[in-house]
């Protein structure tokens, strides 16, 4: 849970976070909202705040449901019981798609994992091992048996070292896009601009729909 990695005084934002969500839905009239695991209690608010909405002021909101993404989460490479986030105070327990090749194997060299040197794929009993096993899976669309099945005979350290090379590879490309794009600032400027304006034709009129239903107009 989020809130028992925040200090004692906890955080606005477990708070705040549900609520704007379901309204940027809510403004967009939804119907369909891609998700994850942890985002399906905040839809849960949104479908029934549309719900307490529609049976007060009439039909208007679409109850928007959750295109749940199935996809394995990828573990934290300091912690495998945690999944890798963006937030985690380590720096070397997440990848980022901006990270540079060094930066890279730095972060999988100080990957957490155990005192069995033989690369196989046991989440239970070997979640270390099995996170990068899953990784690697993930980076190159083979199987994690395939995956096992290539690695033997490497230890663990090599092994991270592949691992590290697989995840280079599938994101040279995306880094090198980002450099570019940061040097291109009026082309990034203008996308913003439009978006904006886009966003704006979009929500004004479900905006000013809603408030004339609740009686602000």
């Amino acid at each position: 849970m989020k809130s028992q990695k925040q200090s004692n005084e906890g955080s606005v934002g477990l708070f705040t976070y549900p609520v704007l969500q379901a309204a940027d839905i809510l403004l967009y009239r939804s119907t369909h909202v891609p998700v994850g695991d942890d985002q399906v209690q905040h839809l849960e608010l949104t479908q029934d705040t549309a719900r307490l909405f529609n049976r007060k002021y009439g039909d208007f909101f679409p109850i928007p449901r959750a295109i749940v993404n199935t996809s394995k989460k990828i573990r934290s490479l300091r912690d495998p019981s945690a999944k890798m986030s963006k937030s985690d105070p380590q720096k070397i327990a997440t990848v980022r798609l901006t990270d540079t090749p060094e930066e890279i194997i730095l972060k999988f060299r100080k990957a957490v994992t155990d005192f069995t040197s033989e690369v196989t794929y046991d989440p239970e009993k070997r979640p270390g091992v099995s996170n990068l096993v899953a990784i690697h899976s993930a980076v190159t669309g083979l199987g994690t048996d395939d995956i096992v099945s290539q690695s033997r005979g490497l230890d663990t350290a090599q092994y991270k070292l592949t691992v590290a090379e697989s995840v280079i590879e599938k994101l040279n490309p995306i880094r090198r896009e980002f450099e570019r794009l940061r040097k291109e600032r009026g082309y990034l400027q203008g996308t913003l601009d439009r978006g904006a304006q886009r966003a704006k034709e979009m929500a004004a009129p479900v905006y000013d729909t809603v408030c004339h239903l609740v009686g602000f107009t």
